[in-house]
């Protein structure tokens, strides 16, 4: 009888725990139908698993640089190079990131429910992913031009040293940052063969901006990131003080943004865009508050997307409707 007893009572307090919203940390079990078997199959889930749509938050800084390098647009070859350069590159350091990181996430409910967590991609798999688009970077890079090509294994190296960077300092944000700088200033070499200070302006607005709303994301992990001992800024610092930190960083993309448009000459569309991402900043920032985080994915995808989006549409038109 006590047995019975102790096995209703197990049952209850797990029903009462499914009720209540607790959340396991363990993923659910994988049903054999839900592992893809199927070359497309694994290939559509490691794109998922990458994120490969975010490619988008550094793509338009690109074009954008690539344009005002060329003063026009560029030759369709080097745009193509340019585009496959930038798509081997994130894709080699988010297929990297996620190898390093999957007993991480594994002990995270946010993210345990990702492919190698969960068990619906192998290791093995992934890895050959991971090759593939290294090669894909490089044989881009070094089809565009000598100072492309020597620079590669320096922006290969920054991009995979990343992934460890959130084990022993909460500066991680601002070298995911630089990570993505190199999209503008990687676009201009590309164009021109030298490097120049538009450039080097450029990258430093999408350093302070990827870092800004990086921080923010990781409100979401703070306690997580604190149990664990991962640095981030909200885990080290608190919530209130790393939504001040990002909005600081916000804030100094601004004028790195019209020292740009200063430098390029440009007119009325370029700063145009220029406040409309202003805009699109200030909105994310009202709308995350301490203690209120249910709108985070809208400030990081939306906001950040108009803000790639519209400074890059309006920047490029700045160019071409010029005489």
């Amino acid at each position: 009888m006590d047995g019975k007893k102790k096995v209703r009572g197990e049952e209850q307090r797990s029903r009462g725990a499914e009720g209540s919203g607790a959340i396991s940390s363990a993923p659910p079990p994988l049903r054999p139908s839900a592992v893809p078997r199927s070359l497309p199959g694994q290939l559509r889930l490691t794109l998922e698993m990458i994120k490969f749509s975010h490619t988008l938050f550094a793509l338009p800084f690109a074009l954008l640089s690539a344009v005002l390098a060329a003063e026009g647009i560029p030759r369709l070859s080097v745009l193509f190079k340019i585009l496959a350069a930038m798509v081997g590159a994130r894709s080699a350091a988010m297929a990297h990131n996620r190898l390093a990181d999957r007993e991480i996430d594994a002990s995270n409910p946010r993210t345990a429910s990702r492919a190698l967590p969960a068990g619906t991609l192998s290791v093995a798999f992934v890895r050959v992913f991971f090759a593939a688009s290294i090669v894909v970077f490089l044989a881009a890079a070094a089809s565009l031009n000598r100072l492309t090509f020597l620079l590669s294994p320096v922006a290969l190296a920054l991009l995979l040293v990343y992934a460890y960077t959130k084990r022993f300092t909460a500066a991680s944000h601002l070298v995911l940052g630089l990570c993505l700088a190199l999209a503008p200033i990687g676009a201009w070499i590309a164009v021109r063969g030298s490097i120049d200070l538009l450039p080097i302006l450029l990258g430093l607005a999408v350093l302070v901006w990827t870092a800004g709303f990086d921080i923010l994301y990781s409100l979401q992990d703070e306690e997580h990131d604190r149990r664990t001992d991962l640095k981030s800024i909200p885990s080290v610092l608190g919530t209130r003080a790393a939504l001040v930190l990002s909005t600081v960083l916000h804030v100094a993309m601004v004028p790195l943004l019209v020292a740009v448009w200063k430098l390029s000459g440009g007119g009325v569309l370029f700063a145009v865009g220029i406040a409309a991402t202003a805009a699109a900043l200030l909105y994310q920032h009202a709308i995350v508050k301490p203690g209120d985080l249910s709108r985070i994915n809208t400030a990081f995808f939306t906001a950040n997307g108009i803000v790639s989006l519209t400074l890059a549409a309006f920047g490029i038109a700045d160019v071409l409707m010029r005489p």
